[in-house]
């Protein structure tokens, strides 16, 4: 395609990209997204499948026989309040696309329409999954649930990555992103005049002790060559300066790479609670909020993924993996495939007020995916025949 012919193409995505970006909607609530997608979809002639989703759009391109593939963009913003000062910027007060939804939402449009006109030579149907609620964690459980999943032989998925360039693009097979779970301890004391500490049972001491002993767990708990984050991200604790409280609770996040690495660290986490809150006098209650497991690609698909890259003229790197969670995990529990990171040398890091895309980007991350579509089907036809494509 010349530059000439590409672009009405690549203006038809950015002017898509900055209609999302412009009304973002959270979780669960992407009512006019979904209607918007579904909008342009019909507009291209791409077929919608019918699956009960609440939000979100499944598209499917191809003749309807042989193996299928998914692909899969994310389309909910976030409760942030935008600072980039960008013409297109939010205006809905309170909710940004501070991750790059719309940016995946465009690209995955683009790749419907590139296969799109080559629909007659698909040896099989890429299925393009548009889906809610990636930022609670729940929405690739809801297509799961719906039966979109059904019959996929490999899915693939891109995530925007600020601090790689344009024209870059970040593959490892293994894990890429994290597990990530929330947790949340309340420390049960008994409550007394503060000049008097020894008639009550402290429980901001005895919090305090627990920030200090869980830190340890990471450094004397896992190996060297595994990794974990625990974090403490909130304390709320008592409402008058003179008085001990009957109740401390903090909050944070877990991030571990390894299941059992995950499973190990947690089951410490609880040991140490309870062992500190005993050791004050205090009873201590943990609760944990249940994330994504860790992105992991399968190797064979990731090899693949990088080959699809540089058929486009992609750069193919191997990034370290990132501590940030992605509900993507729960496709690769039921199907492999691969998830990777696309250069977008953005000004600022995910989920930040000032969080930016470059759109030149956007044709490239179309151009990958639909290629990595195409390849997926054929590698899977080929296998079926039992060769290699």
């Amino acid at each position: 395609m010349s530059a000439t012919a590409a672009e009405p193409f690549v203006r038809q995505l950015i002017d898509i990209r900055r209609q999302l970006h412009a009304n973002p909607e959270l979780s669960g609530e992407e009512y006019e997204t979904t209607a918007a997608i579904r909008g342009w979809l019909a507009a291209e002639s791409i077929r919608i499948a019918a699956y009960p989703l609440r939000t979100g759009v499944v598209a499917e391109v191809g003749t309807g026989g042989g193996p299928v593939v998914a692909l899969r963009a994310d389309i909910d913003a976030l409760p942030i309040q935008e600072e980039t000062g960008l013409p297109f910027a939010s205006q809905r007060p309170g909710k940004m696309h501070a991750c790059g939804h719309d940016f995946h939402t465009a690209a995955a449009f683009g790749a419907a329409l590139l296969l799109k006109k080559r629909e007659r030579e698909l040896q099989g149907t890429v299925r393009i999954l548009f889906q809610p609620a990636e930022e609670k964690a729940k929405g690739a459980s809801q297509v799961i649930a719906s039966g979109a999943l059904e019959g996929v032989g490999a899915i693939f998925g891109l995530h925007n990555k600020p601090d790689l360039p344009v024209g870059t693009i970040g593959i490892r097979s293994g894990p890429i992103m994290a597990a990530a779970d929330g947790f949340a301890v309340e420390v049960a004391g008994k409550g007394t005049h503060a000049a008097v500490p020894e008639a009550g049972l402290d429980p901001i001491l005895t919090a305090a002790h627990m920030l200090t002993a869980l830190q340890s767990i990471v450094s004397r708990n896992v190996g060297p060559l595994d990794s974990a984050v625990v974090s403490v991200t909130r304390l709320h604790s008592g409402t008058a300066w003179n008085v001990i409280p009957e109740q401390a609770v903090f909050d944070g996040t877990l991030r571990t790479f390894d299941e059992r690495v995950r499973t190990d660290v947690r089951r410490r986490f609880e040991e140490v609670v309870a062992g500190v809150a005993a050791a004050f006098g205090t009873t201590a209650k943990t609760s944990w909020i249940e994330g994504p497991p860790a992105v992991v690609n399968d190797a064979g698909w990731s090899v693949l993924a990088a080959r699809a890259a540089e058929s486009v003229g992609l750069t193919v790197t191997e990034p370290p993996p990132s501590p940030a969670g992605e509900d993507f995990a729960f496709y690769l529990k039921k199907t492999p495939g691969a998830f990777v990171f696309l250069g977008t040398n953005g000004p600022q890091e995910w989920h930040h007020p000032s969080f930016d895309v470059d759109e030149s980007a956007l044709p490239g991350a179309a151009s990958y995916l639909a290629a990595v579509a195409v390849q997926a089907l054929d590698e899977l036809n080929a296998k079926a025949k039992g060769g290699r494509a």
